[in-house]
């Protein structure tokens, strides 16, 4: 009984998980808390919380950390999955519109877990849906459940959320963890500092929007803001997301964090990286301290557990 007395205090207000903007600090501070109470639990009580649901798995771009943890969540949780983990076997390929896909997919799952190569298609299917939608990604646009184990990961390994100084770095344009991640920061009073070549710097509107609750710092250099992080947030360069090569090949290599680089970090510093990676961090990084990015894909697991447990609750 503890468990679901727990989670009758929550105080998440939310049908569906489509965007971080959605997301109060008392909705963040409520998925946190459910995921350190199931992580907890031993694993013949956890098995029991989504017995008897099913969870439909939609997978419209490659996925492997998104799909795999939130399939893995799924079973851990008693519950049964069905779905696809590539959009060129389903009725989308006859033709079939994606707002019939998610009413068909409504009739036949209990929670809709999605991910999808445009922005916007996840607030769409939370609109057709008469079942609870959790956005695995859509586009460049949203990635919540990788803020929230961005989050759990930061609590969990720095000691806390309120007051830290996060460096994001490399492909900040087209990188949709990194801005989730600054817009649910604004929540905790974060200053944030922006290290990306010119052509990759953080969107306008996202610096605008940040701006108004934290300070921000803008710059090309990184080994110069290393000493003031408490984390570090490397990403990839998306060569995927570039409509040109050649603008690719220009920025591919403008960051590589290196173990010699980190000499001059704080002790307690740590380094996040939401994978994969190419080469923006070298593997001599891996047995530092600082390295916590495969404790971070870890972290999926607890969180997304805790969202799957806290919508099969949901009435729409």
């Amino acid at each position: 009984m503890k468990a679901k007395e727990s989670l009758k205090k929550t105080d998440f207000s939310l049908t569906d998980v489509i965007s971080i903007y959605d997301f109060s600090k008392a909705d963040i501070l409520s998925v946190l808390k459910r995921a350190k109470e199931i992580e907890a639990m031993t694993e013949e009580k956890k098995s029991k919380l989504l017995e008897g649901k099913t969870v439909a798995s939609m997978f419209f771009e490659p996925s492997t950390r998104t799909r795999l943890s939130f399939e893995t969540a799924i079973q851990n949780l008693g519950g049964k999955v069905i779905g696809f983990s590539d959009a060129r076997v389903t009725s989308a390929k006859k033709g079939e519109s994606f707002s019939d896909t998610i009413k068909v997919m409504s009739n036949y799952a209990d929670i809709l877990v999605m991910r999808h190569p445009l922005s916007g298609t996840a607030r769409l299917a939370a609109e057709v849906s008469s079942k609870p939608v959790l956005n695995g990604g859509d586009g460049p646009n949203q990635h919540p459940t990788q803020t929230l184990l961005d989050l759990y990961t930061i609590q969990k390994f720095v000691g806390k959320l309120e007051n830290l100084k996060i460096g994001f770095v490399g492909d900040l344009k087209y990188g949709r963890t990194v801005h989730s991640l600054a817009a649910a920061l604004t929540h905790f009073n974060a200053c944030q500092h922006y290290i990306s070549p010119p052509s990759l710097k953080m969107p306008k509107h996202i610096k605008e929007e940040v701006e108004e609750k934290c300070k921000i710092k803008e710059t090309e250099e990184l080994e110069k803001f290393i000493p003031e992080v408490d984390v570090l947030y490397m990403t990839r360069i998306q060569k995927e997301r570039f409509p040109d090569e050649l603008e690719y090949n220009k920025v591919k290599d403008a960051y590589v964090l290196t173990k010699a680089m980190l000499k001059n970090a704080k002790k307690e510093m740590k380094v996040m990286h939401p994978l994969p990676r190419v080469n923006e961090i070298a593997t001599d990084v891996d047995e530092t301290e600082h390295a916590i990015y495969f404790q971070q894909t870890a972290s999926g697991i607890p969180v997304r557990e805790a969202l799957l447990d806290i919508l099969s609750r949901v009435k729409k």
